[in-house]
């Protein structure tokens, strides 16, 4: 399958919006949490995170095109063994089109929010050293 890139509108899948709609309608406090102190308003260096983003055949908790990042936020149910498999499978998937996935427990996100916004925050700068990233697009709303 072909990387993500803007040319294929980075694998948005049109069919799970209705459902992403929903979802983003009903955060989980820490979906909640993560969203309003760390990832909203251009807070990580000035990326953009999309909310509940269709991607592939998922909803991404959070997503940054431009990073090609996918921040997930797993509960209690995320424990399970075949839930462990499903996590592992798709952020093979995600990962075969050029995402990476960040995934943190509820708990993380609800206790220790700002050790959470450091490991983004250390990623991104990883990532500007590895290969330079533009800066990000000033009131880029799309």
């Amino acid at each position: 399958m072909e990387k993500a890139s803007a040319s294929n509108n980075y694998h948005y899948n049109a069919k799970l919006q209705p459902f992403a709609n929903r979802l983003r309608k009903s955060m989980t406090k820490s979906e909640a949490c993560l969203w309003k102190y760390v990832l909203s308003r251009r807070q990580m260096k000035g990326y953009q995170f999309r909310r509940q983003r269709p991607v592939l055949n998922y909803i991404a908790d959070f997503m940054c095109k431009e990073l090609l990042l996918i921040v997930e936020v797993d509960g209690i149910t995320h424990d399970d063994p075949d839930a462990v498999k499903r996590d592992t499978e798709r952020d093979q998937d995600l990962s075969s089109v050029g995402f990476t996935t960040l995934r943190f427990s509820s708990w993380e996100v609800l206790n220790r929010i700002a050790a959470v916004s450091s490991i983004i925050l250390q990623w991104i700068e990883e990532q500007k050293e590895i290969h330079p990233l533009d800066p990000p697009p000033a009131g880029d709303s799309t």
